[in-house]
Formats: C-alpha cells, sequence, structure tokens
C-alpha cells in the first residue's frame, strides 16, 4: 500500500503529495497541463491572496450550505496553518488593509517554485501532459499523454482535478461522467464568483462608452445580503469583486426564477433624507446633470445608469430619481459562461464520500480541492479550503492504507 497517484497538480493536488510523501509514500503526480499550478500562477498574477485574517468563525461562515462539511477540514488546516507552511518555504506574508493575506511579494512564482522544488527533493515523481481518462477494465489508471494512450498503477488514487472553469488551464470538468458512469453522486457544476448578464443587455449608447469602467464606492443589496465595494460593467451586464460576493444567491435565484433584481446604491455614504434634500434642492437654470454633479458628485458612470434603466419621466421625477439613487433595480437574468467563472459550485457530493473524503462507490479513491460540492468567495477562502481538502484526503489515505494493510495481515 505504498504507492499513491494523485491526479492534479494543483494547490489541493501539491499539498496532498506533501503529505503523503512526508509519510514516506511513493508519490506519482499527473496533470493534463505541462507545468503544475497553471490556475495557482493565474490566480496569483495581479496579487496572490492567500487566505484571510479574519478570525475562525466568520471564516468558516463563507463557506455557506457546506459549512459543516468544511469547518472541521479548516480546523485542521486553517488559515494560520496556511501561513505558517508558507513561511516554512522562505515566503513571509502580511496583512493587506482589507483583511486578505499576501506573500510579501505579491506572487505567486516564487511560493510555486520553492515549493516544487521541496516535493521533488522528497521524491515526488511528476507525470505532466497527462490527462486523465479514468480506469481501464482491471482497474489502471488512463491517461492520454505525448506517447499515446498510457496505463498506470496504484495502491490509492487521490484525485484533485479541479472544478469546471478556465478550462484552458486544466480544469474542465471532464471528471463528471468518469466518475457517474461509476455510480458516485455529483452535483451539476455551475458558475462561482461569476458575472452576469442584465437584462436585455445595456444599450449601444451605454455599452460603447461605459464598457470596462468601474462602479466605485457602490452597494449591493439583495434579501439578507449587502455590502459596499466597487464591481465593473461589461459590453453586456455586470462582473467585479462586490459582483462575485453576491453571485451564488443571485445565481441560485436566476435558477429558480428566470431572473434576480437587486439594488444598487450608487451613493452608500449618504443616507436617503442627504440624497432626497439635494436632489429636490432648487436648481436654477442648471441641467439635471450639473445639477447632480454640483451637489452629489454624481456623474459618469453612476450617471449613465441611472438614465439607461430609468423612463425619462423617472428621472425628472425629483423622488423617484432620489430613490434610485439610493436603490436603484437592476435585474440579472444569466450568469456568464462556467468558464469565465473564477470558481465552481457542485461537484462531488459529500454523502459521496466517507470522513476520510474516500468515495464510498469507489474504495481507495479520494477526492480534494474544488472538484467537491463546496464554494466561497474570493478572498482566501477558495485557496484555504483546497489547501485543507488536499492534506484531508492525504490524510485519509494514510488511515484507510493502513487500515487496509492490517486487514491483509490478518487475513493471512
Amino acid at each position: 500500500m505504498n504507492r499513491v497517484a494523485v491526479i492534479g497538480a494543483g494547490p489541493a493536488g501539491l499539498m496532498a503529495a506533501e503529505v503523503l510523501s512526508q509519510a514516506g509514500r511513493e508519490v506519482h503526480v499527473y496533470d493534463a497541463m505541462p507545468s503544475a499550478g497553471r490556475k495557482f500562477l493565474l490566480a496569483g498574477k495581479g496579487g496572490l491572496n492567500l487566505t484571510h485574517s479574519e478570525p475562525f468563525e466568520p471564516f468558516a461562515s463563507r463557506y455557506g450550505a457546506r459549512r459543516a462539511q468544511v469547518e472541521p477540514l479548516l480546523k485542521e488546516f486553517d488559515a494560520q496553518a496556511l501561513r505558517t507552511w508558507a513561511q516554512g518555504l522562505g515566503i513571509e506574508t502580511f496583512v493587506g488593509t482589507s483583511g486578505r493575506v499576501f506573500p510579501s511579494e505579491m506572487k505567486a512564482a516564487p511560493l510555486l517554485r520553492t515549493w516544487l522544488h521541496r516535493l521533488r527533493a522528497a521524491g515526488v515523481q511528476f507525470h505532466m501532459r497527462h490527462r486523465f481518462r479514468g480506469w481501464n477494465d482491471e482497474g489502471a489508471l488512463r491517461f492520454d499523454s505525448p506517447q499515446g494512450e498510457t496505463t498506470a498503477q496504484a495502491d490509492a488514487t487521490l484525485l484533485a482535478l479541479g472544478g469546471a472553469s478556465w478550462a484552458r488551464l486544466g480544469s474542465d470538468g471532464a471528471w463528471v461522467p468518469l466518475l457517474e458512469e461509476r455510480g458516485v453522486a455529483v452535483a451539476p457544476l455551475a458558475p462561482s464568483n461569476c458575472g452576469f448578464d442584465v437584462r436585455g443587455g445595456w444599450s449601444e449608447y451605454f455599452a460603447s462608452r461605459y464598457a470596462g469602467q468601474p462602479f466605485k464606492s457602490v452597494a449591493i443589496r439583495f434579501g439578507g445580503f449587502y455590502r459596499q465595494g466597487e464591481f465593473v460593467a461589461t459590453a453586456g451586464g455586470i462582473e467585479g469583486s462586490l459582483v462575485y460576493a453576491v453571485s451564488a444567491p443571485l445565481r441560485d435565484e436566476i435558477q429558480a426564477h428566470g431572473s434576480a433584481t437587486f439594488e444598487l446604491d450608487l451613493l452608500p455614504a449618504k443616507t436617503a433624507e442627504q440624497v432626497r434634500c439635494e436632489v429636490t434642492h432648487p436648481r436654477g437654470s442648471r441641467s439635471l446633470s450639473n445639477h447632480l454633479k454640483s451637489r452629489l458628485n454624481l456623474d459618469g458612470i453612476k450617471l449613465a445608469l441611472l438614465h439607461e434603466l430609468l423612463t425619462k419621466e423617472e428621472v425628472h421625477d425629483s423622488a423617484r430619481l432620489a430613490a434610485a439613487i439610493k436603490g436603484l433595480p437592476v435585474t440579472v437574468t444569466a450568469t456568464r459562461p462556467l468558464d469565465e467563472a473564477i470558481s465552481t459550485a457542485g461537484g462531488v457530493r459529500f454523502d459521496a464520500l466517507d470522513g476520510n473524503l474516500m468515495l464510498r462507490a469507489m474504495p481507495g479513491v479520494f477526492c480534494a480541492g474544488e472538484m467537491l460540492d463546496w464554494e466561497a468567495p474570493t478572498g482566501g477562502y477558495l485557496l484555504t479550503a483546497c489547501f485543507a481538502t488536499g492534506g484531508a484526503a492525504a490524510q485519509g489515505v494514510l488511515a484507510w492504507s493502513g487500515a487496509a494493510a492490517t486487514d491483509q495481515n490478518l487475513e493471512r
């Protein structure tokens, strides 16, 4: 029970490989890409957000409906453990003003490079350009490789194949039918931390002038969600950090009812009464645009959105305009395609796994990372759970292989 195949060279797979190699296992890592950690590197291109510094209670709450399943794994490898682990690689971290944790150099490449060197030094063997194709009739692992189809034997297999976003980096969801045909329950994959199309799309005027421009210092209210931040107008909709934060409930509402409408507060720093007073203040000969710019510093894309979503009569109705500035209804009707999303919801259901993250339908096969049925917002929560589940699945392999070896000895 010594040889373990880890399929997927992202954070979850690499963390699993580290735990297993430290325990003396012969570890072989397979990945479809030419090099390891492709999505990890791209995610860190603008500054690698490793984790978040907030206390454990709110941290665990970020996993929403899957908190009960993810929280025990985080208790074994939490945000501080991740920072300590990075420090062991010689990577110092710091807490940004938002509470997010970054490497001091803000880059993913130095961390990944050092990590891979340490894994290779520990004996981990990497097999790149090996695309997983399931199992043959004898139970061997099947891969498409540069040399054609090849097979590999393993005493245990740990799958860390990612979700289905950013397919060009290896996470294409092709594993779903491979597991379903073997009786593994998989929740449908769906976009998470994604953009949306607005109802009817933007007008040609708005799209041509404002696509790519940010809405800064705004707030979104949707059901029990309320948060300030910023997002960006796209050619036909919206995307960006504030939208990603509310993407899960918006997506679920669209799935249930065909559309979702949130309220956009264009001036969250001002009260509704303050806005009403400024809008209704006599403007004399000034145009409405100049009046709103002068009294509320409201112009540019914010003003353009009011004209885009309100009728001419509503724009010139002071009461309606003031109400819209504090709560402009924006209706979205579809998520952007799954491959454009930052991450994926859905995946291998937790009730298809035992407490060691082993597939009940496939003894000796374990799952970790984003291919599991959980989701989280951006902010370091995605990476932390990938690291935590990778380590937990590796511990599961060790526990299972130890028990299996004991059973074999007893049978003798």
